[in-house]
């Protein structure tokens, strides 16, 4: 599908007109449709890969926890966190990885050995010191001319992983809750035989997609996320330089093409500098940040330490404390960091306080981050007013506990909703006030500022994908303790860790989201960058009172409904195929609950279900199933 996809999106820049960009670039349709297609498939593929990765070492990394519970509670927690930290610093390494060498090849391309950037050096410098300076001047706008236009060309890599991010989640979203249904409804509600039982034929249907909707697909998810904020803050970081003319000190010495040139160059003219517009610093800021992540999340990770002792009924401090302790860590080193990062790349003479202005949204983005995990830990961990309410509402039926949760749901999406409010606006306005102006004296820094926080609350992405990953390794490790029946100390370590690891994922959920939600704002900005420059027009805002704009945001709304709609349609459909073949199974297979539930070895039961088949059905189904919302959330733009 991305390759059919590619040929769209290189018929539509072959047939559409020159951007302005393309113009004073000098790219033609050509080259700027196979340049957008070539980084729209490398971000799917970087995108998939990142996915893999991280089920690959979940699938892996499980019975190494299993194994290590017999041993010490915390070496159980030390193995599940390292594992899941892999995974994610994998994750975001591909993200920052594949736009650094995407920016660096079109950078080199287009800007220093494009036509007109370095083949008449030689020329100038036999020329008058006067007309020396003149032409150099005019050299290095056209090399610094490339920079403003690469961020545009990595729009592709950005669609490629969203791309594969939408498949990812609906079709792991569609595998895991179908294959839960429908091991639960037969094997817990109708036989009564435990959760993770080795009898019930789809027990490792369900435990697959622990890994597949919580490890391959929010590992997309974040990538996605990750990709389009550091895109669009590069162009947003790149359009604010521009219309503020930030400048840098170019040396004259690094446009001569050899060493020999470097040498006979006067003394007074190696000392010498031009300035000149250099957004260099604005636009590298997103990917040094990112690159900070993986450092500080490494170092948060590591602190998190067992002991490899044999007495298992030692009792292990809260897991959630542990996993706290090291996202503080996290945190205190992601905040020096980005304020050393922020004065380093985004200090300008022409406001000379701007950097310390941007330090403070990214200190509200990492402040955003950490209210969210706070927020989505009190709904959802079970030491928490909500969980026990919603426990408490079960004595009384299910219906009562049905509306206690869905009340619940619909309660928790407020503290979120206002959270995100605030750090626009403050984000927003601490950009706005940082002294960058354009030539009309008109304050440029507000939406960076936003980028800046978007930033802010990513920069420690690596360590909240580690806690979402944990989640399914320890919920898969308790499996495997429940099927290979294990001492009951042994499975309440797993037990433990399992219930942690639910609350952990919920909270890469609610970042997520967050992330998200912030992320489409910086895109929103973007795309009114690039309309205004595309029409040559000012495009500062958009008018609801417009019946097509009005009715744009009715289908948008509509769309999130409808969608939710056929995704859990497609839930319901798949786990109904599983819930058939798991009644078949028992029907025509008596033996499977024949035999002692606790007798070692398994072989006293009669016959083993068969569990690839369960696994095959509900592959077949959610890849079946997901191509109907899929379609929708992919034409659906194109025809509003």
């Amino acid at each position: 599908m991305a390759l059919l996809l590619a040929l769209v999106i290189l018929s539509i820049y072959l047939f559409r007109n020159t951007t302005p960009q393309q113009e004073s670039s000098g790219l033609g349709r050509a080259t700027s449709a196979c340049i957008t297609v070539a980084a729209f498939l490398l971000g799917a593929l970087c995108s998939g890969v990142a996915g893999y990765v991280g089920m690959w070492v979940s699938v892996r990394a499980n019975v190494r926890v299993s194994s290590a519970a017999r041993r010490s509670a915390r070496e159980a927690l030390q193995i599940a966190v390292r594992a899941g930290g892999f995974s994610a610093l994998v994750v975001v390494g591909m993200a920052v990885i594949g736009i650094a060498i995407l920016y660096a090849t079109f950078y080199v391309w287009l800007g220093v050995d494009s036509p007109g950037s370095m083949k008449h050096v030689d020329e100038i410098i036999a020329e008058t010191k006067t007309q020396v300076f003149n032409q150099m001047h005019e050299e290095i706008d056209k090399m610094i001319g490339g920079k403003k236009v690469v961020p545009l060309l990595l729009v592709g890599y950005g669609f490629g992983a969203s791309f594969v991010a939408l498949f990812a989640q609906l079709g792991g979203g569609i595998y895991t809750k179908a294959a839960d249904v429908g091991a639960d409804l037969v094997g817990k509600v109708e036989k009564g035989i435990p959760e993770d039982d080795p009898r019930n034929p789809a027990v490792i249907a369900d435990l697959v997609g622990d890994n597949v909707g919580d490890c391959a697909a929010r590992g997309a998810d974040l990538f996605e996320s990750i990709a389009a904020e550091i895109i669009s803050a590069m162009i947003l970081g790149g359009t604010m330089a521009q219309h503020c003319k930030i400048e840098g000190e170019f040396n004259v010495i690094w446009l001569l093409p050899n060493v020999k040139d470097k040498l006979e160059m006067p003394l007074n003219w190696k000392r010498s500098g031009i300035s000149t517009l250099d957004p260099s610093g604005f636009i590298l800021f997103p990917l040094v940040v990112h690159s900070f992540d993986l450092v500080v999340s490494s170092i948060g990770i590591l602190s998190i330490r067992g002991t490899r002792d044999s007495n298992v009924k030692v009792p292990l401090e809260d897991p959630m404390t542990i996993l706290q302790k090291g996202y503080s860590v996290t945190i205190i080193l992601a905040v020096l960091t980005f304020f050393g990062s922020t004065r380093w790349l985004l200090y300008t003479e022409q406001a000379p306080s701007a950097w310390l202005n941007f330090s403070l949204c990214g200190l509200v983005g990492i402040i955003t981050a950490y209210v969210f995990v706070w927020i989505t830990k009190y709904y959802t961990d079970y030491k928490h007013e909500p969980v026990r309410t919603l426990a408490l509402s079960s004595s009384t039926g299910h219906g009562t506990n049905i509306i206690a949760g869905v009340s619940l749901g619909l309660e928790s999406t407020a503290l979120p909703v206002l959270v995100i409010s605030v750090s626009i606006i403050s984000a927003f306005w601490l950009g706005h006030t940082s002294g960058l102006v354009d030539e009309t004296g008109s304050p440029t820094g507000g939406l960076f500022g936003t980028a800046v926080a978007t930033m802010g609350m990513l920069s420690t992405a690596a360590y909240i994908l580690t806690m979402d990953m944990f989640g399914p390794i320890a919920d898969n490790a308790g499996g495997i303790v429940e099927m290979s029946q294990q001492p009951e100390s042994v499975r309440e370590i797993t037990d433990v860790l399992d219930a942690v690891g639910n609350t952990t994922k919920a909270t890469t959920k609610g970042f997520a989201i967050g992330s998200a939600a912030l992320a489409s704002f910086l895109l929103f900005s973007a795309y009114m960058d690039e309309v205004s420059s595309f029409a040559r027009e000012p495009f500062k805002q958009v008018d609801i009172a417009i019946p097509e704009v009005f009715i744009g945001g009715l289908l948008g709304s509509m769309l999130i409904f409808l969608f939710s709609a056929w995704a859990c349609a497609a839930v319901g459909r798949t786990a109904q195929e599983v819930v058939k073949e798991v009644r078949r199974q028992f029907i025509e297979r008596p033996g499977i609950m024949v035999g002692l539930r606790f007798q070692l070895p398994f072989t006293d039961y009669k016959e083993k279900p068969d569990y690839g088949r369960c696994v095959a059905i509900v592959a077949s189904a959610s890849l079946r199933e997901m191509i109907k919302p899929g379609a929708l959330a992919i034409v659906s733009p194109i025809v509003v």
